[in-house]
């Protein structure tokens, strides 16, 4: 099996990021907190993990089991929380349940007291204002921020430095013609037209998402344009237009490794904006639907339960640590990718 072989620039550029210990620190916990949560439903969950049951093993998790799987009365799917269906399956099997036996939409009717309920043994974080457990709902919402961030990111970067590519290799009017089209895109008033459109079509996930591509895109449009317009003009894109290499593979063959270096840089960022946007629309009721678990909702629970502080300290702390991770990466990516450091 053939190893990746990284170029010495490469190399010198990692060892320069792993000297800012505070952003490869940051990457590394990041990163555990993310994996963490992509296996939410493992970790919390109102369904046991295993089941063994006369005989036989069931996986809840997976599989949907109605309760007469158990021997149970009717065809609906099996309530694992009902003390009655609990007593028949231990009777002749078991259950492995996850570390929190909630998912972030479960309540809990056995309170200690009414909802909000204040941190116990059984909700460590207490639970919100409809009884659903604080802990799993951050884990949730911690995996779901992320991922709408991450592709948000992702999509908008493409559409990003393809367009600033455009502008700033070809030039000439079309440059100009694209540049005064991005800054009257970029004047459009988002957040208006967001509650012009919740108000016409129930927001969701894949929605809110394209919507919020349609101006994500812009953030590297600038930056791209510009190393393009510095780069156009070196020697040996000149030399490859006279063979008669084709424009758009001096682009991306040529041109476009040059401009990734700024754009790496500005990732991380773009990644905290994306965060930061999403928490802002769920906190003002413009975001997802309502129920999802997201760092915006928990955040308007505890605005709107002044009276429960472990909510208000929660949402802050996970927002507050998660933002500030992405901007310690973000430091020490631009370290790394320096010229004056890493042509030492």
């Amino acid at each position: 099996m053939a190893l990746i072989n990284f170029s010495p620039l490469t190399k010198k550029r990692w060892q320069h990021f792993k000297a800012n210990r505070r952003g490869a620190w940051s990457l590394k916990i990041f990163l555990c907190l993310f994996l963490v949560t992509l296996f939410a439903e493992f970790i919390c969950n109102d369904k046991p993990l295993l089941i063994r049951y006369e005989g036989s093993f069931y996986f809840p998790i997976f599989v949907t089991y109605s309760e007469q799987d158990f021997k149970g009365d009717f065809e609906t799917e099996a309530d694992y929380r009902d003390s009655y269906l609990i007593e028949k399956i231990k009777t002749k099997g078991w259950m492995i349940w996850p570390l929190i036996p909630y998912s972030y939409n479960t309540i809990n009717y056995d309170l200690p007291s009414p909802a909000p309920s204040g941190p116990t043994a059984d909700n460590l974080l207490g639970t919100d204002d409809q009884g659903r457990d604080v802990l799993a709902r951050l884990i949730y919402g911690f995996r779901i921020s992320v991922l709408f961030g991450l592709i948000l990111m992702v999509f908008g970067s493409v559409i990003g430095v393809l367009a600033g590519g455009i502008q700033g290799y070809f030039g000439g009017r079309l440059d100009l013609i694209l540049q005064r089209i991005i800054e009257i895109w970029a004047g459009m008033p988002t957040l208006y037209l967001l509650i012009i459109l919740s108000s016409l079509v129930v927001p969701n996930f894949w929605w809110l998402l394209g919507f919020m591509l349609l101006f994500n895109w812009m953030a590297l449009v600038g930056v791209v344009r510009a190393e393009f317009l510095r780069a156009r003009n070196f020697d040996y894109v000149k030399a490859a237009r006279a063979l008669g290499v084709p424009n758009f593979k001096i682009m991306f063959r040529h041109v476009l490794p040059n401009a990734m270096v700024a754009t790496i840089t500005y990732l991380p960022f773009i990644l905290n904006g994306a965060i930061t946007t999403l928490t802002s629309l769920d906190f003002l009721g413009f975001g997802l639907p309502p129920g999802s678990p997201s760092l915006g909702e928990m955040l308007a629970q505890g605005k709107n339960n002044l009276h429960a502080p472990w909510l208000g300290i929660t949402a802050f702390m996970a927002i507050a640590v998660t933002l500030s991770l992405l901007i310690f990466i973000g430091e020490g990516v631009r370290d790394a990718f320096d010229p004056r450091k890493t042509s030492r």
